[in-house]
């Protein structure tokens, strides 16, 4: 089965309803949540757990709202499928990145033309080389799930149809990975090329688990021929790249709990790291809002419920905020 995050909004409840109505009591809004999100526990001690741990996150997010009514964050955050879990299990259960030690320079992007006369916005979403957001689950799959972004992207673009591709296909074969103990977006780009093809999603269905491989041959959507990566921490290259050839794989620190209730704005917070990097993405654009704040938009795999619709506007040219451009890369088709 193919996890769409829109699944939990089928119930028509918006993402403040329940967290946020100051006429319903904690109890009230414990059950709505419970209720919106499908949430059962087994034992009495573990929802006392669960729910103290969501208590703490609703007044983290309330706390940072008001804050950000006054004008001191440039983003909002909202209650979300997540709010029973701390940060730490997030990063544990749903990022993935598993970085290489050696990158291969032989492979790195050179940007065509003068930088400055790059455009000022782009958004491959309206270009229509973007699929659906989907949600990883709790396999740390982000990598496959950034890799067959960037891998449709270049689809598009070379024979103008838009495929889904395979993650599982990436989770069960990329042996230089390890499924859903973590992988690297360039790892799934050498095994596509070396195979000579990956998968549709419709061929080969997400399943959020390790299996034993089974690519078959006619289920064939995408090849690739290898792969460019970008200049460590240069966000002009990578603003290049995304211009110049579309979606790019990125990596990120997606450890904090800021990112983990994300729900509208240009997200910075001066704590996340340059180095600690966990979580893999797609950046599909970039743009400037009415105040001159410079974003990255970013494609999320945790489903359309978290953040804006599945995606997260993050801080541009802002001393590579949150490794943005540290670990980034593009397949060549």
């Amino acid at each position: 089965m193919l996890w769409y995050g829109g699944a939990l909004l089928l119930l028509g409840w918006t993402l403040a309803s329940f967290s946020e109505d100051p006429s319903l009591s904690l109890d009230a809004k414990w059950e709505s949540w419970k209720t919106t999100y499908q949430k059962e526990y087994n034992a009495l001690d573990e929802e006392r757990f669960r729910r103290a741990i969501w208590e703490k996150n609703v007044q983290l997010i309330e706390a940072h709202n008001q804050a950000y009514k006054l004008g001191l964050h440039s983003y909002e955050l909202g209650m979300n499928s997540l709010g029973d879990m701390t940060s730490e299990e997030v990063a544990m259960k749903m990022t993935g990145l598993r970085a290489p030690r050696i990158k291969m320079s032989n492979n790195t992007f050179l940007p065509d033309g003068d930088l400055e006369k790059l455009p000022k916005s782009i958004d491959y979403r309206k270009k229509g080389y973007v699929t659906p957001v989907r949600n990883q689950g709790s396999c740390g799959s982000c990598w496959a799930f950034s890799s067959v972004g960037a891998l449709e992207g270049q689809l598009m673009k070379t024979t103008g149809k838009l495929v889904p591709l395979s993650p599982q296909n990436l989770v069960d074969c990329v042996t230089e990975n390890d499924g859903c103990g973590g992988g690297y977006m360039t790892n799934s780009f050498k095994y596509v090329q070396n195979n000579d093809g990956i998968d549709s999603e419709e061929a080969y269905h997400y399943v959020g688990e390790d299996q034993s491989c089974a690519y078959n041959v006619s289920g064939k959507a995408a090849t690739c021929r290898g792969y460019k990566e970008i200049p460590e921490g240069d966000e002009k290259a990578l603003q290049a790249a995304v211009a110049q050839v579309g979606p790019v794989s990125v990596g990120i620190d997606a450890s904090l709990t800021s990112f983990q209730f994300y729900r509208k704005g240009v997200y910075y917070d001066s704590e996340c790291s340059q180095e600690m990097i966990n979580h893999a993405v797609l950046a599909v654009g970039y743009g400037v809002t009415p105040k001159k704040k410079k974003y990255w938009i970013i494609k999320n795999s945790w489903g359309e419920d978290w953040g804006n619709q599945g995606y997260i506007l993050m801080a541009r040219g802002r001393n590579n905020s949150c490794g943005i451009a540290s670990l980034a890369s593009y397949p060549i088709m």
